[in-house]
């Protein structure tokens, strides 16, 4: 019946007539309490009209203080210390003008009758302070408890993290109308908070935490991180302490993201491995990437891939006059436009959208492209990525990272464009596979641009190269995600593989850095951090997901895939980089051929698709490239220093 009562109460509330009502019998109560007080309670001591003109006086003025400031008008159940600061302002005032005005009225009428003694009025000030403020808050702390015990399973709950954002958690969690939580105390590593107590509640070692609450506990608490400036290393070492005892971890959004500047409990969620692959960002606040942008046209090619869209947003808060999304992926483009329209109103007023379905290959939809839109920056995003398709399909890779980018680059060259910035990757680097082979003829093609007399009419032509991406389309996050979901097993290649990861946003900001640093044939890279063991990565994400290893979920290791190795390479010591104005971006110091040398090359390719060989076309590649030798393909043979030459 009371759970009946609360869910139906729950979106009710007292009237604030009704609360004033309350205020002023309180207001009656705590001056009688007053009055007696400077009496000693002798009560035959008092005189009855004296008494109640002095009451008539102090209620008069404290309902039109209690109007002015509107005090009564608060959500009981949600009292907070600026509600008692308005009763302070509204009790303070009633009192002033009650001790000026009898004041006043005794000296106009010279009779003594009319003025209500200073001391009176200071014990009710204090009466009534007390008594107003009290009975809020233990109307608060009554209706708190009946919600907390009205029936149903409570789940125990630690709170990491006893700042004001775990102080906030707590108010979220305590007034969450569909959810039963107990709070069992704060966790906190800094040693001056722990054993205090803070809202009631005890602040504790992370130690202190696991023997009281989790060590031989039939159900375990759930912790949320409450550290809105906690370290990626922060996080993961208080995640393996909580992971190893099979405890849950939960986190909250960032201020940005809470709901109108309020954390609500339904925007906590499980804690994920993005959270814990997090470094400290590059920050990257150019206000030059905004002056080059603004009001320009920009062409951005693959804008539906997962970093062609996250470009697209960033590039809109610098206000472009058009630009051009291009994708030969028409849902996706669909979609992206339906985001772009319901999340960046406010961008889009300054910025014209257009969208352009065709495939980067297709020189004759391009030229029309270019022809139609007149781009002045172009951001090339748009190619095969996945090293095993590619290794079973080199004809693609070729046909769209090589042949397809320098359609795109000779364009840009033709229309006039300012800047041409094209997405490599760190797999292009020392190649074993037909995808980082393919990427790196790209690049050689666009450097090779800024030697030609083809591109003297000013376009200048840069590279960024990075690692893999959290979150995008195939990801070995992503992928993982997916078999837990499934029941298993996850699958790794290998024990010993590694990789670097960064996020999607850091990605696109380096786009745009490299887009304004770069005077043209540059090839950036940057310190992405410290590799992650893949194998690693999958126990975490098991356990983030509740499981065991090898228990619930199995993890089995399925050997290197065709083009695969087990690391990949930055060319971040300095024989091999130069620095920048940036600490955490350098370029790149690579080999590169002449613009003719590198064109021959192209056209052979072109040539040689016709005949659908994939050998010849991979050998081609290895000419060129030296260091492309193949790991785990069918391509190994080629490295043989016997396999034949191709004649160019």
């Amino acid at each position: 019946m009371i759970e009946q009562l609360l869910k139906t109460s729950a979106t009710r509330f007292v009237s604030s007539y009704l609360v004033l009502g309350i205020d002023l019998v309180i207001c009656l109560g705590s001056f009688s309490i007053a009055y007696l007080l400077r009496f000693n309670f002798e009560v035959w001591g008092v005189n009855r009209a004296d008494f109640l003109y002095c009451l008539s006086m102090v209620t008069g003025s404290r309902l039109l203080a209690f109007l002015l400031f509107r005090s009564y008008q608060g959500i009981i159940r949600h009292t907070s210390l600026e509600d008692v600061t308005l009763l302070v302002y509204a009790v303070t005032l009633s009192a002033v003008v009650t001790a000026l005005g009898s004041f006043l009225v005794w000296q106009w009428t010279n009779q003594v009758y009319f003025y209500v003694p200073v001391s009176i009025l200071l014990i009710d000030l204090f009466c009534c302070l007390v008594l107003l403020s009290c009975s809020r808050f233990m109307a608060k702390a009554f209706y708190w408890s009946l919600r907390a015990g009205s029936g149903g399973v409570r789940q125990p709950v630690l709170i990491y993290g006893a700042g004001e954002t775990g102080l906030l958690t707590r108010k979220a969690l305590t007034q969450d109308s569909a959810q039963r939580y107990v709070i069992l105390a704060f966790i906190d590593d800094n040693p001056y908070k722990i054993q205090k107590v803070i809202q009631g509640l005890k602040v504790i070692s992370r130690q202190e935490a696991y023997d009281r609450f989790i060590r031989n506990q039939a159900v375990l608490p759930q912790v949320i991180l409450a550290m809105e400036d906690a370290s990626p290393d922060q996080k993961n070492e208080i995640a393996e302490f909580f992971l190893q005892h099979h405890v849950s971890i939960k986190t909250i959004p960032s201020v940005e993201q809470w709901i109108d500047g309020e954390l609500k409990s339904s925007q906590i969620r499980d804690i994920r491995i993005e959270d814990l692959l997090e470094r400290d960002p590059i920050q990257v606040a150019n206000p030059l990437i905004g002056d080059q942008l603004r009001s320009q046209v920009v062409l951005v090619t693959g804008a539906a891939g997962s970093i062609g869209s996250e470009l697209v947003r960033q590039v809109l808060h610098h206000h472009p006059r058009t630009i051009v999304l291009l994708d030969q992926a028409e849902s996706a483009l669909f979609d992206l436009e339906f985001n772009l329209q319901r999340d960046c109103k406010t961008a889009l007023s300054y910025t014209n959208l257009v969208l352009k379905i065709g495939d980067v290959a297709d020189e004759t939809r391009m030229r029309h492209i270019f022809h139609d839109t007149r781009p002045d920056f172009v951001f090339h995003a748009a190619a095969y990525k996945h090293v095993p398709l590619m290794e079973q399909h080199p004809y693609e890779a070729v046909r769209v990272n090589v042949l397809g980018t320098q359609i795109v680059a000779d364009l840009a060259v033709q229309s006039g464009v300012r800047k041409f910035v094209m997405i490599s990757t760190d797999k292009a680097v020392n190649p074993t596979n037909v995808m980082g082979a393919t990427k790196r003829l790209a690049e050689m093609y666009v450097q090779s641009l800024n030697r030609s007399d083809e591109s003297l009419c000013s376009t200048r032509f840069i590279a960024t190269r990075f690692g893999n991406v959290l979150g995008s389309n195939g990801s070995v996050v992503t992928v993982f995600r997916q078999q837990i979901q499934a029941g298993g097993p996850v699958t790794v290649t290998h024990p010993d593989i590694i990789r670097y990861f960064m996020t999607i946003p850091e990605a696109c900001q380096l786009v745009l850095e490299a887009g304004t640093m770069g005077n043209g044939g540059e090839v950036f890279v940057f310190d992405m951090g410290e590799p992650v063991k893949i194998a690693e990565l999958a126990r975490k994400m098991i356990h983030l997901s509740g499981y065991t290893v090898n228990k619930e979920i199995s993890l089995i290791y399925t050997g290197l895939r065709p083009g695969e190795k087990l690391f990949e390479e930055l060319l971040n010591t300095n024989e091999k980089t130069l620095p920048t104005h940036h600490p955490k971006i350098m370029i790149a110091r690579v080999n590169s051929l002449e613009h003719h040398e590198v064109k021959a090359v192209f056209d052979e390719l072109r040539y040689r698709l016709a005949d659908g060989d994939a050998n010849r076309l991979v050998r081609i590649i290895k000419m060129v490239i030296p260091e492309y030798i193949s790991k785990n393909s069918v391509f190994t043979a080629l490295d043989a220093p016997e396999s034949a030459p191709v004649e160019l």
